[in-house]
């Protein structure tokens, strides 16, 4: 995602400087791993203003600072510089004050507190940003949206297609649900995932009453997942503990019907339809698989619309400008 964003700002001509390699993460809530960390931040900052000057810097973006990963440079460094200070995808947990990860969930709100401009990707995410906005932040909603300027080939096939990692418990919830739905339609259907992980043989382990019904293609590089995409005819997947779900444009931009729940974040990236509520579980996923699906052409063109780089670069310059930056 950061890539595509650094894709999308020089799609409108901007020059993209990467300010800093530190990998500001603390995945286990170790107090001494955040002060290690706050300490290799705050030396790096004044060769990072110095930088600035001389490069002349507009703003400073950053993309997903959170209380495991807070932007502990940026803040600084647009003070200093005296610029806009620009967020894309930051969240808010105040929560976690006074636990584990007590120093960086104040880091993570200060930056937030700083930004001039806050970008949602999701409406859950603008729900506790404006919740807490100090007057004088603006946001905007940033679509998730895929690197590229133009659609993939129409999708031809008719078997569904699951495209998800393997890697932990949350995403065998979906596998789960998969399973659960592949039980209640006809014998007929037939179902490929791509995909792969330390989880792979609880997944196979799911799907191994449906014999040759599923078969899995492992894990794919990007052509030959755009090829799985143009022969299937519908993807599905639940979308449980998602955060939007790339795969989802994927499989849209091909023009193909998604089969998943209505869930926060998830339906910020699905076409607008009556999804199935949590509380339907496989059988509503079911009864949906059977709805006859909508045009393909209305699924790509509001990919095409809203969901590929010029409408993501459209709403940068957007933001760029409330600041002063052209």
């Amino acid at each position: 995602m950061a890539r595509s964003l650094m894709a999308a700002l020089a799609h409108l001509g901007a020059n993209v400087d990467l300010a800093a390699t530190l990998r500001s993460r603390d995945g286990a809530g170790d107090a001494s791993v955040q002060a290690r960390l706050m300490a290799e931040a705050e030396a790096l900052i004044p060769n990072i203003i110095a930088n600035g000057r001389v490069a002349g810097w507009q703003g400073w973006i950053t993309y997903h600072t959170y209380y495991k990963a807070p932007d502990l440079i940026g803040p600084a460094v647009a003070r200093a510089l005296k610029i806009p200070y620009l967020t894309i995808e930051a969240t808010r947990a105040k929560k976690r004050f006074d636990g584990p990860w007590d120093a960086f969930a104040r880091a993570a709100e200060d930056a937030c507190d700083a930004a001039d401009v806050a970008f949602y990707l999701t409406a859950r995410d603008r729900e506790a940003l404006v919740a807490y906005a100090p007057p004088h932040q603006q946001h905007l909603h940033l679509r998730p949206f895929l690197p590229r300027s133009d659609l993939p080939p129409a999708a031809n096939g008719t078997h569904l297609l699951a495209v998800g990692m393997m890697r932990a418990a949350a995403k065998l919830g979906s596998y789960q649900l998969i399973a659960q739905t592949m039980a209640l339609l006809p014998d007929e259907t037939t179902l490929v995932i791509a995909g792969d992980g330390p989880v792979r043989q609880q997944v196979e382990a799911l799907m191994a009453p449906f014999g040759t019904r599923v078969k899995f293609l492992g894990a794919l590089n990007k052509d030959a997942l755009e090829t799985a995409y143009g022969r299937a005819g519908a993807l599905i997947w639940p979308g449980v503990d998602e955060a939007f779900g790339l795969t989802y444009l994927e499989a849209q931009a091909h023009g193909l019907p998604v089969i998943s729940q209505d869930r926060p974040g998830v339906r910020d990236v699905l076409f607008p339809r009556d999804y199935p509520s949590l509380e339907l579980g496989a059988a509503g996923l079911a009864e949906f698989a059977s709805a006859p699906p909508p045009p393909q052409d209305a699924i790509r063109d509001h990919i095409r619309n809203f969901h590929l780089l010029p409408a993501a670069a459209a709403t940068l310059r957007d933001g760029l400008q409330k600041v002063g930056i052209t």
